[in-house]
């Protein structure tokens, strides 16, 4: 990573020891869905941890899949730095993607030196934005949060509305029976196919979970641009299992 970017990570991983324990009790004013998915994702009396630190491995479709192996800071609505490495045509390809400061931002180099992909600017902002948006369930204290105002969907589902960099981002989540999240799906910024930069689709397949240190999470994801639609297939890009979850 850049010095700018180690310094995002230092300061997104800067929160206090302990929070609040979780009393379910508290949730009972959120939209049904929500309340089961956080009595199922949050033990009580867990201290409630505005952050969360991934180790992930999977595969992402970089013209075609490729494995990588990443580790994530993700401070909902603060910001989040991926860290990956992957290999293309057999050489190492290290970088970064991250959205801290109200900006967001793309760096990958090949063999450590050479440019592969930079980007930044206010529309790969905007698309970062809408990424921490949809990552929030990887932090389910955040969901607690009065940056984050619910509203009732179905009996299985309601949307969450974020407040990232002072525009709101509506993410819709589903859950099942027993609490567990299986998918969530916003119209979020980006450019899929290469075309204009617009509000498109966006989702995320979960299956599995993994519990850590008194939360429960998705243990395999699957996600890409127009979720549900006959497009999926070719703008899904990323698979990826967790490894490990600890929470700041």
């Amino acid at each position: 990573m850049t010095k700018a970017a180690g310094r995002d990570w230092t300061d997104l991983a800067a929160v206090p020891e302990s929070g609040t324990p979780f009393d379910p009790e508290i949730t009972r004013y959120l939209p049904e869905p929500a309340r089961r998915w956080l009595g199922h994702a949050i033990r009580p009396g867990t201290p409630l941890s505005p952050a969360a630190l991934l180790h992930m491995r999977g595969r992402i479709r970089l013209g075609s899949w490729r494995a990588f192996r990443a580790t994530q800071i993700l401070r909902p609505p603060h910001g989040f730095v991926w860290a990956a490495r992957a290999r293309v045509a057999g050489l190492p390809v290290r970088g970064f993607d991250r959205y801290s400061g109200g900006d967001g931002e793309m760096r990958w180099r090949l063999l450590g030196a050479v440019p592969v992909m930079s980007a930044s600017g206010p529309d790969i902002t905007r698309s970062a934005a809408g990424r921490l948006a949809s990552e929030f369930v990887f932090a389910p204290a955040v969901a607690l949060s009065p940056t984050v105002t619910w509203a009732p969907v179905s009996g299985d589902r309601a949307r969450a509305d974020l407040i990232i960099g002072g525009t709101a981002h509506a993410v819709t989540v589903t859950v099942s029976p027993e609490g567990a999240l299986t998918e969530l799906t916003l119209d979020r910024w980006g450019a899929p196919e290469g075309g204009a930069f617009g509000r498109h689709v966006f989702g995320a397949r979960f299956s599995g979970e993994a519990s850590y240190g008194g939360y429960t999470v998705p243990a395999h994801v699957r996600a890409g641009w127009w979720y549900g639609t006959g497009r999926w297939d070719r703008e899904e890009f990323i698979r990826f299992a967790l490894d490990r979850a600890e929470f700041l």
